[in-house]
Parts: structure tokens; C-alpha cells; sequence
């Protein structure tokens, strides 16, 4: 194992070297930096040409002044590392040390959310082969993957930004656009339901009626200027996604993990209060984070004790209870923040533009924090949206292909249940495909997403390459080139590695 990691390893670095180079001469050659100055009438024109080409080094040919590059960032002669200057005499490392946290914030959650929700409904789609949830989930996969992402970057601006704040101003919902958004949501969920004709008609009945109702009232109360959710609603919420999940992953008629996952449940809600006490408005993100470790700690050894064999679906069932019951109640802290922040933003609280309110004035964590949340909101729709599609079609059509295999047929022909089979056989073997897919939006990560961030006014990594592509900026490109370059192809020995943890029968060779 440990010389084939050296070989793919050595492999890797002579690809850097050569996309490197490549990239380097390209850029190099494709443009001239002096090309502006040389149209001018400036009496100085000669001075500062003289003055660039010291800096741009422009005396060095392309292929030699690569290696000087090279010379710096590796401080070789000089034991520190330099990226150089920018165009406009900035450190090229000061700017990309602030931009990929920026990047990191804006597209790992857009990543994973895609990653969990698309693997997820496409195993959902497959096993639910032609069904009205297939062609439903089909459907929006082709809608949203056809869709370019700047243009649903404007929509999501003006319908989730400038729409809702004006709707904020009165926040009441007439009876033709109740009708008509309780008609249209209801149709979306009836997508998901199997079943006759009649079935399907009594539930597109009922959901219309109970959202009727439900922004009947939410409209009356003015529920979208206060939301909250309450413990009676975070305990709801939390028993019916701890019945639906226990349901999925170990079927109702096991009765230890229905009721780890309820007694979970029973912990997280019992937490409500004291959690609103301990983490008020001056929590912090170590507070923060130990109690979520002491709340899933706690799940976890309920999990255990509740049965003595085949403890891993109850304890997965206690833990996935505890921590959607978790997020419930941090949600619910963020809509008790919802009113002061709408007002300290002028009534403007969801945001169009940039990371962050440089002009809010509070110390409040759950304020601050939400101000993070709305600014992110947008951007993170967007990307998961259109990378959802991708990874939908792809785990479906993985897990349709595994099902079709003969050793899932053998599973079934001895008795096997369902569940047993997709979940701890065809689930398994249906990700290999996706591993290397996974392992690459995973290292583009730190890459950044170059439209969405300039729709978004985001100061990214795709921002910064896109500076430099346009401004001819050699050393601010080849470093964001660089990083994501060597990101790439660590990614492809990773997603190797994961090919012999995933399926047994791949093997290494010594």
C-alpha cells in the first residue's frame, strides 16, 4: 500500500509540473502586459515601461522565468515562501489567505448539501423504479441541470430577495395567492406519494387543506415578521423525522430503534430551554460545540443500551433522531433573532450582495450569526440546486445498475429484506461511481464558483482567478491555479484509496 501511495504520489507531482508549465508558458505568451502603456501619450510612457518589465520580469523568457516562479514559492535560497506581487502591488498570498475562507464558507455547505440531498432522492428514485416519484424526481433533475446558473442566480435575487423583503413590509397572504401556493406545493408533494388514483387525489386533497390552513394562520399571526417554532413544533418536527427515518433506514417493526430514535428525541426536546438559557445571546461556537458533542455522546449510548444485538441501526436511529431534533431547536433560536434583525437592517433582511453587514451594530451571537445565514442563503441555493441534478441522475442510474447484478438477486432469493438489500449490499457497491465525482466537487471546493460569486459580490477564489485572467495578473493566477491544481489531482488518489474501502474485491497491488 505504502509504494503504490508513493507511486501515485510521485505521479502527481510530475502532472503539477507539467500543468503548471504549461499553464505558465500559455498565459505568458497569450498576452502583454505593456499593451496599454505602449498607446500612450504619456512623456513618462518609457520610464514606466522600464519600471513593468522589472517587475513582470518581461527580460526572462516564458519557460525560464517559470522556474524563477518556482524558485519563490518553494523558498528555495531564500527559506520563505513568496507568491509574488498582483498587478496592483498586493502580497498574492495575503489575497488568497482572505479569499478561501470566504470560498470555503460560500461552496462547501452548496457541496455537501448537493452531495446528501441528490444521493439521497436518486436512491429514492431508483429503488422506486417508473413510479410517480421517478418521473417527478426525473422531471426536476432535467428542469434544474438545463437551468444556467446565473440566470437562477437573478431569479433567486429577485423573488427571494427584493420580493420577500417588499412582502415583509405586509406580511399577509390574500386568498387567490394562498390558493394558488397552496395548489402548486401541494402538487410538488403529491409527486412523492405512490398509489392509486384515488390515494393520490386524497392526498393531494388533504395537503392543499392543511397549507391552506397553515399560511392562513401564519399570514393572521404575522408569523413571517416573528417566526418561531416552539417546543410543541420542535417536538413534533422531531417525532415525525425520527418515526420517518427510523422507518427508512430500519423499518417500524423494529421496535428498539423506533424507540431509541423517539427516546433521542425525548432528550433533545427536555434540552429546549436549558439550551436557550445556556446559549443566549452572548454564546460563543465552543459552547456551541460542546453541547452538540454531549447531545449526540448522549444518543449514541442511548442507541446502545436500548438492545444487545444488531446495535447499529438503533444506535443510527438514535443518533439521526438527535440531531435533526438538535438542528430543530437551533432553528427555532434563529427565528427568536429573526425580529431584531429585521429591525437593525432596516427591514431589509434578506441580502443580495457580499459575506456579511458591515453595518450592523450588535453583539448578539444569534443576531451576527443570522446575518451570516441570509448572506449565504442565496448563493448556497444556487449552487446546490444546479449540482443536486447532476448527482441525482448519477446515483440512480448506479444503484439501478447494481440492483440488476446477480448477487443482489441472490440476496433476494434467500430472504433477504429490502431494506437489507439496497442499504448493506447494492447502496455500497452503487457509490463506486461515484466516488471519483465526489472526491473532484470536494477538492473544487476551494476553486470557487466564478459567476455565482460575481452575481453575489463574493471576494472568492473564483473571483480572484477571474481578476487575474482579465487584469494578465501571471503570479495571482498561477497561484489560484496552483492550489487547485494540486487539490485536483490529491482528489483522484483519494478517490483510488476509496475504491478498496468501498468494494473488497479491489485490492491494491503490493
Amino acid at each position: 500500500m505504502l509504494a503504490y501511495i508513493g507511486r501515485r504520489i510521485s505521479i502527481a507531482l510530475l502532472i503539477l509540473f507539467g500543468s503548471t508549465y504549461l499553464t505558465y508558458n500559455l498565459a505568458a505568451y497569450s498576452g502583454d502586459p505593456l499593451a496599454g502603456i505602449r498607446e500612450s501619450t504619456d512623456p513618462k510612457k518609457e520610464a514606466i515601461m522600464a519600471e513593468l518589465s522589472r517587475f513582470y520580469q518581461l527580460d526572462v523568457p516564458p519557460p525560464a522565468r517559470y522556474f524563477l516562479w518556482i524558485q519563490k514559492i518553494f523558498g528555495i535560497g531564500t527559506g520563505q515562501i513568496d507568491f509574488g506581487l498582483t498587478a496592483k502591488r498586493l502580497s498574492v498570498l495575503d489575497e488568497i489567505s482572505a479569499a478561501i475562507p470566504t470560498t470555503l464558507r460560500l461552496v462547501t455547505v452548496a457541496t455537501f448539501l448537493a452531495i446528501i440531498l441528490g444521493i439521497t432522492f436518486g436512491v429514492l428514485s431508483a429503488i422506486r423504479q417508473y413510479s410517480r416519484l421517478d418521473y417527478t424526481l426525473t422531471f426536476l433533475s432535467f428542469f434544474l441541470f438545463s437551468l444556467p446558473i446565473f440566470w437562477v442566480a437573478v431569479m433567486l435575487k429577485e423573488y427571494l430577495v427584493i420580493q420577500f423583503n417588499t412582502f415583509l413590509e405586509d406580511p399577509t397572504i390574500n386568498i387567490v395567492s394562498n390558493l394558488l401556493i397552496s395548489a402548486v406545493l401541494a402538487v410538488v408533494i403529491t409527486g412523492f406519494v405512490s398509489g392509486t388514483r384515488k390515494r393520490v387525489l386524497i392526498t393531494w386533497g388533504a395537503t392543499f387543506a392543511i397549507l391552506m390552513v397553515v399560511l392562513q394562520i401564519a399570514s393572521l399571526i404575522s408569523w413571517f415578521r416573528q417566526p418561531s417554532l416552539g417546543i410543541f413544533g420542535v417536538a413534533i418536527l422531531g417525532i415525525s423525522t425520527s418515526v420517518g427515518l427510523t422507518h427508512v433506514f430500519a423499518g417500524l417493526g423494529n421496535k428498539k430503534a423506533l424507540y431509541a430514535g423517539l427516546a433521542a428525541t425525548g432528550v433533545g426536546v427536555a434540552f429546549y430551554y436549558p439550551f436557550g438559557q445556556i446559549m443566549n445571546a452572548s454564546g460563543n461556537y465552543a459552547l456551541f460545540g460542546g453541547l452538540a458533542l454531549l447531545m449526540l455522546s448522549m444518543s449514541y449510548f442511548i442507541g446502545y443500551f436500548f438492545t444487545k444485538i444488531d446495535k447499529g441501526p438503533v444506535i443510527r436511529s438514535a443518533m439521526l433522531s438527535a440531531f435533526f431534533v438538535s438542528f430543530f431547536v437551533v432553528v427555532d433560536k434563529f427565528m427568536q433573532a429573526w425580529a431584531p434583525y429585521y429591525t437593525l437592517t432596516d427591514g431589509k433582511p434578506m441580502q443580495t450582495d457580499g459575506a456579511y453587514n458591515l453595518t450592523l451594530e450588535t453583539n448578539d451571537f444569534w443576531v451576527l450569526n443570522l446575518d451570516l445565514i441570509t448572506h449565504l442563503a442565496l448563493p448556497t441555493l444556487a449552487l446546490t440546486l444546479i449540482s443536486f441534478a447532476g448527482y441525482l441522475r448519477y446515483s440512480r442510474a448506479s444503484l439501478l445498475e447494481v440492483l440488476n447484478m446477480d448477487y443482489v438477486r441472490t440476496a433476494r432469493a434467500k430472504g433477504m429484506p429490502e431494506r437489507e438489500v439496497i442499504l448493506r449490499h447494492a447502496f455500497r457497491n452503487s457509490m463506486l461511481p461515484l466516488t471519483t465525482l465526489v472526491a473532484f466537487d470536494i477538492a473544487g471546493i476551494v476553486g470557487g464558483a466564478i459567476i455565482t460569486e460575481r452575481v453575489f459580490s463574493w471576494r472568492g477564489m473564483g473571483s480572484l482567478a477571474n481578476e487575474a485572467i482579465v487584469n494578465q495578473d501571471l503570479n495571482l493566477l498561477m497561484a489560484t491555479f496552483a492550489i487547485t491544481a494540486f487539490l485536483a489531482v490529491m482528489a483522484t488518489l483519494v478517490a483510488d484509496l476509496l475504491y478498496s474501502v468501498l468494494d473488497p474485491r479491489i485490492r491494491i497491488r503490493k
